[in-house]
């Protein structure tokens, strides 16, 4: 069998709601069955994004590391 796996993000604006959402997932799953994808489900996918330590000039106005955590959305496509 073979997988593919793309990512998801509802782009909605002020005064749209989770059918404005579910009417975009549903424009990904019918592009991707017109390829022969058969959709599987939407997964979340936690990820760390690191922005490196600053020395700063001299030592003066360094910034630590820091650490965001995020979740992602993937969709999950099989090829019939």
């Amino acid at each position: 069998m073979q997988y593919t796996v793309v990512p998801f993000t509802a782009n909605i604006t002020r005064g749209q709601g989770a059918s404005d959402a579910a009417q975009q997932l549903q424009q990904m799953i019918n592009h991707y069955a017109q390829e022969d994808w058969q959709y599987l489900r939407l997964e979340s996918v936690s990820t760390i994004m690191t922005t490196p330590a600053n020395a700063g000039c001299l030592g003066f106005g360094g910034t630590p590391a820091s650490y965001t955590e995020t979740i992602v959305y993937m969709a999950v496509f099989q090829h019939q």
